[in-house]
């Protein structure tokens, strides 16, 4: 079906789908489940309270919350007003926060809970063009003049629509594909954040491109976790599950997404590398520390399932005996992985930064697809993708039918198309940096084409050069490393170096195990990475996980990072991406050791 907008996607979705469940947000220890139609006249009420304040097409909108159901429903009421939506990570700064809503001019705030309020309260004074704030739940929250209820905004939209009871519907009508929908401040893992200005064709592009390679359907579940300040989450979590008539559920939170699974029990799963990372650590670990012939009838289950999962790959026939095995060890071993995921997953999709190929195949041999993906926020985000019947592991996957990528002389991919960006807002040399003359968007990644499957070697501005000239792509060593149970995080060093080095962050729960096991003595993550053993334990696994590079790429020194890496330290980027300039930044004296001859 077309549509002529994103608005207009989700409001036929009330006369499309009706009583269907369309999202599903738990609530005093109870899922409730919200139909189509009641998203519907909910979004439009909004829309309503704020058409009668004065929000107009063309005006800027923020939203401050983490995942819920407001969210979803703020977003599609901005943009049935031909308005513009700005997301705003929860975990900024206020700071960072007064940055975006100033850049923006947005003109209307509506944030989650009192945590974030008190952020937007401190800086409000502050803000030349914000005049209206809401919050959805008000508990703590100094109510008044300048803040009111998400309830108050409903209200106002009820009374305004009484007396122009056509008015969103008809504002739909008069938005293009052209008009701009939201604003999305790249978070950046180096600099001062960019808004990139994103229009419902962008989106509706990119939509119907994953669309024809992907197997998305009104019968599926998908449980919400990432934030939808992310350009992924956003689109694969929001608009897609929105196009196709998908039930959403969203998660209570980051912490309790393992319990969820198993509550919601989705067919599909949308996340980033890290938390398939730590799924597969933490099944490892279990596995390392459980009985002898437990250990020994897993890892043949997983070599039996690799076998069977790269004939597939390959579109090779399964022989009669590496069914039969595959069958058996599906009843000893994958189905209790399934079970931890619901029990009912189709498939899975990663993207945001690169996967580790080893916990691609994982994963795949135990029957659980990941399918791997690329794009970027001012991509809308797709650019390729995996797809069930389609795939290679360490890939992203074939490019998208509907968009151009070609690569430039020094390997850099280049794409073009109606998902490409309007621009950065209000930063014109920025814009025509990314944008050249011919319309082809410059992504910063490096890659290659193999078999018609894209392959991500690592970002440009990552690509390490040694002080002998030698270019090495850490990423591919990186994931390597965190495939270990002992190690978490890991971040090379060497640009301009005449030997690389790495910050490791160890993993906490198998290593204070294996630790205690050993009968040596700790009080808390400090003095347990700073035990000779433990330093040594994890050199083994450097050199166990990269015997193969070349010399000038292996890691000849490392520090072990007093504390894991994390948002609120500073660390990640809210979408869990590596800041290196932060980290090198911090561990800096320490780096330095490393390099004193």
């Amino acid at each position: 079906m077309e549509y002529k907008n994103l608005a207009d996607m989700f409001f036929k979705k009330r006369e499309m789908f009706g009583d269907k469940t369309g999202y599903m947000y738990k609530q005093d220890g109870e899922w409730v489940s919200v139909s189509f139609k009641e998203a519907v006249d909910r979004a439009e009420r909004v829309a309503g309270g704020l058409a009668s304040l004065g929000v107009k097409k063309g005006d800027k909108v923020a939203i401050m919350s983490e995942n819920r159901l407001e969210w979803a429903l703020s977003d599609y009421a901005i943009l049935s007003l031909g308005a513009i939506t700005v997301p705003i990570y929860p975990s900024l700064l206020p700071d960072q926060v007064r940055y975006i809503l100033e850049d923006s001019e947005a003109v209307a705030v509506i944030a989650s809970h009192e945590v974030h309020q008190k952020k937007i309260e401190s800086v409000r004074k502050h803000l030349n063009f914000a005049k209206n704030f809401f919050v959805m739940d008000p508990e703590g929250v100094e109510l008044g003049e300048n803040w009111k209820t998400y309830n108050d905004l409903e209200e106002l939209g009820g009374k305004f629509l009484k007396d122009n009871s056509n008015y969103v519907t008809d504002s739909i009508d008069k938005i293009g594909l052209e008009d701009w929908a939201t604003i999305i401040y790249t978070s950046g893992t180096t600099g001062e954040p960019k808004g990139a200005v994103l229009t419902h064709k962008n989106f509706i592009s990119n939509l119907t491109g994953v669309l024809q390679v992907v197997d998305i359907r009104p019968d599926d579940s998908m449980l919400s976790f990432l934030p939808l300040s992310h350009v992924f989450e956003r689109m694969a979590g929001h608009f897609l599950s929105c196009y196709q008539g998908t039930t959403v559920a969203y998660a209570e939170s980051i912490d309790t997404v393992a319990d969820n699974l198993k509550e919601v029990k989705p067919t599909l799963m949308i996340s980033v590398p890290r938390l398939y990372e730590k799924i597969y650590a933490k099944i490892i670990d279990q596995v390392e520390s459980g009985p002898p012939l437990k250990r020994k009838i897993f890892y043949w289950a997983i070599n039996v399932g690799k076998k069977y999962v790269y004939k597939e790959m390959m579109k090779e026939s399964i022989p009669g005996g590496l069914q039969f095995k595959r069958n058996l060890a599906y009843k000893l071993v994958y189905h209790k992985l399934h079970e931890a995921l619901g029990g009912r997953n189709r498939f899975m999709v990663s993207g945001g930064a690169p996967l580790a190929p080893e916990i691609a195949e994982f994963f795949g041999a135990v029957g659980i697809r990941i399918l791997e993906g690329y794009g970027l926020t001012e991509t809308s985000p797709v650019i390729s993708v995996n797809q069930l019947e389609n795939f290679r592991f360490g890939t992203v996957g074939p490019i998208l039918p509907n968009v151009e990528v070609k690569f430039a002389e020094d390997g850099e991919i280049l794409t073009r198309g109606d998902h490409v960006m309007v621009g950065y807002f209000k930063k014109e040399a920025e814009t025509k940096e990314a944008i050249d003359e011919d319309g082809w968007f410059h992504t910063g990644d490096i890659g290659i084409m193999e078999d018609g499957f894209l392959k991500i070697t690592d970002r440009k501005k990552n690509i390490i050069v040694t002080a002998g000239g030698k270019n090495i792509a850490p990423a591919p060593i990186e994931n390597a490393l965190v495939t270990s149970q002992f190690i978490e995080q890991a971040v090379m060093i060497g640009d301009k170096r005449k030997f690389c080095t790495a910050v490791i962050v160890a993993a906490e729960d198998p290593v204070s195990r294996w630790a205690k096991e050993k009968g040596l003595s700790f009080s808390n993550y400090e003095e347990l990475v700073a035990l000779p053993e433990v330093r040594e334990l994890i050199k083994n696994e450097i050199d166990r996980l990269t015997p193969h590079l070349a010399s000038y790429e292996t890691i000849k020194n490392f520090v072990l990072a007093r504390a894991p890496f994390s948002i609120e330290t500073g660390e990640l980027t809210p979408s869990l991406k590596v800041k290196r300039r932060i980290i090198e930044q911090k561990y800096h004296d320490d780096i330095e050791k490393m390099y004193e001859v």
